[in-house]
Parts: C-alpha cells; sequence; structure tokens
C-alpha cells in the first residue's frame, strides 16, 4: 500500500506508454535553459528527486521510474537493460521537442547517463545533451563494494533472496547506505518500502539488477564516455558512501583527468534524500559551468 506522501507524489505526475510499457513520469514546465533529466537509482525511483525539485522550483524538469521501479510497470518477462532504459529517456525528450538536457543523475542512473554520452560521442544521439551532473554511481563498479543484497541478488540465490525480501529485512539494508550525520528515517523508510513493494516489484529485483552484469561486459564503452565525452561533467560525492566509495571517485578522476568534483563530506550513498540543500548547491554549479550565464 502507498503512503499518503506518496500518492501525492503519484498525483504529480502521469502513466505514459513509452516504446509499449507502462512508465510514471513527471514533468514539470519552468524557465528557459536546459531541461533537467533526473535518473534515479537502484532500488528506488523519481520519488528521490522530490525535495531537489522543490529546493529548485524554476527550471524545467523531467523525472520518470525506470521500468521495474517505483510506480512504472514492473514486468516478470522482460529483460531489464540500461539501453532500454536510455530508450525510453530519449523518447521521453522527444516528446517534448527534443529540448537540449542536462543530466542529474545517481547510483544505477549515472549508468543510464553514461550510455547516453557514450552514443552522443558515437553521433549515434537523436537528443542534445547540454551537460551531465553525476554522482555516487558505481560507475567503476571494481572499485566499489556492492551491499550484501546486491550481491545476493547477482547470485544463483537471487530469485528466491528476492520473493523472501520483506521489509523489515530491506529497511535494515537500506539504512546502512546513509550516513550516521543523515540517518534513514522512518518516514523515508515505509516510503521507499511502498514504492519497492508496489505491484510486486521487490520480487523481480534480480532481474532489475542485471544492471551490474551490464557495467562489466560495457565496461570499455561507458568508461570511454566518462573519459573523452566533450561536453561538460560535474561529480559530486557524498564522502560517507559505503557502495560507491571514495575509491570509485577517485577512480573516476583519475579516468576524467582534471573532472570537477564537489564533496559532500558528511553525506552517504543517497546525498538527495540526506542533505537535498547541498545537492542543490552542487546542480546550481554544475549548471553554470554546463550553461554559463
Amino acid at each position: 500500500m502507498l503512503t499518503d506522501r506518496v500518492e501525492r507524489w503519484r498525483e504529480s505526475g502521469t502513466m505514459e506508454d513509452v516504446l509499449g510499457r507502462q512508465l510514471f513520469v513527471h514533468r514539470r514546465e519552468g524557465a528557459e535553459g536546459p531541461v533537467l533529466l533526473f535518473l534515479h537509482g537502484f532500488p528506488s525511483s523519481s520519488y528521490d528527486w522530490r525535495r531537489l525539485l522543490e529546493l529548485r522550483p524554476d527550471p524545467t524538469a523531467l523525472a520518470f521510474d525506470f521500468l521495474g521501479f517505483g510506480l512504472s510497470e514492473k514486468p516478470r518477462d522482460h529483460v531489464y537493460t540500461l539501453a532500454w532504459q536510455a530508450d525510453a529517456a530519449e523518447e521521453l525528450v522527444k516528446r517534448v521537442g527534443s529540448p537540449p538536457v542536462f543530466l542529474v543523475a545517481h547510483d544505477m542512473g549515472t549508468s543510464v547517463a553514461t550510455e547516453l554520452m557514450a552514443r552522443d560521442l558515437r553521433g549515434e544521439l537523436d537528443i542534445e545533451l547540454a551537460g551531465a551532473l553525476l554522482f555516487n554511481g558505481s560507475m567503476l563498479l571494481h572499485l566499489a563494494s556492492p551491499t550484501l543484497g546486491q550481491r545476493l541478488l547477482r547470485s544463483r540465490l537471487g530469485p528466491v533472496f528476492a520473493r523472501l525480501t520483506s521489509e523489515r529485512g530491506f529497511r535494515l539494508q537500506f539504512s546502512r547506505v546513509f550516513s550516521p550525520d543523515h540517518p534513514l528515517s522512518p518516514e523515508e523508510a515505509a516510503d521507499q518500502w511502498a514504492l519497492i513493494s508496489h505491484n510486486g516489484g521487490a520480487s523481480v529485483a534480480h532481474r532489475t539488477i542485471h544492471y551490474m552484469a551490464e557495467r562489466e561486459r560495457f565496461t570499455e564503452r561507458w568508461h570511454g564516455a566518462i573519459r573523452d565525452w566533450p561536453g561538460s561533467l560535474t561529480l559530486a560525492w557524498g564522502l560517507r558512501d559505503p557502495v560507491a566509495t571514495t575509491a570509485v571517485l577517485d577512480g573516476l578522476r583519475e579516468l576524467r583527468s582534471g573532472v570537477d568534483a564537489i564533496e559532500l563530506p558528511d553525506a552517504g550513498h543517497y546525498p538527495q534524500i540526506e542533505c537535498p540543500e547541498q545537492m542543490a548547491v552542487a546542480l546550481d554549479t554544475a549548471l553554470v559551468r554546463a550553461v554559463p550565464r
């Protein structure tokens, strides 16, 4: 059952048919400039962006739940790929006239972003990228520290573990990726579980986590995009993240020499939830670098 807070979020968007599937889409008209395209992480949804959207009400924004997540359809027969999610992002942008977009991506969403960047680099993208802000994503998987739950979902026990996942177990695992300075609140935990379990989403988690295997399979393509994409790229990083650790941030700095990086010393894996005011400032900084006034 959805909480009242999540119900209000659902009322702010619509369900749209995208590439033959039903996706939850939140659109907001705003000031001139690039559309902010928000790409969420695993196992959450576009609900993660609500506070950042409230703090920065002026820009035009587009946020959606990836297939298999949040309020979107969660088919059991689908082969979940980041290429499909990137296709969906392109389609949603084209529906509003293909304006320039600025990517704001977290966790799994950073790999959707790097796929869009790779397409742009190769002349395969049908939309214009104005810049990108990527944060706390295990883009260099060999340097990251996946959670126990992620490791189990990727194992042969994945289907069983997904079916047996309970709200109590989820809260325990999820709370560990938040920093001690910004702990997971009971209300946030209830909201996140409501979205994950909606329409049986927890039971397909062993399928939706396929993106981690893709990070291994497409290492050259996506690492190359981070290194060589000519657009404006800014990183922001919660330094208390136990998953996308500072080792990942150091590796990204080495991969893309001179990349702008904004450090958030007291934040964990979810800065947009833990300290949205700091993330809003990071977004402002990244936008100014990408689109000077």
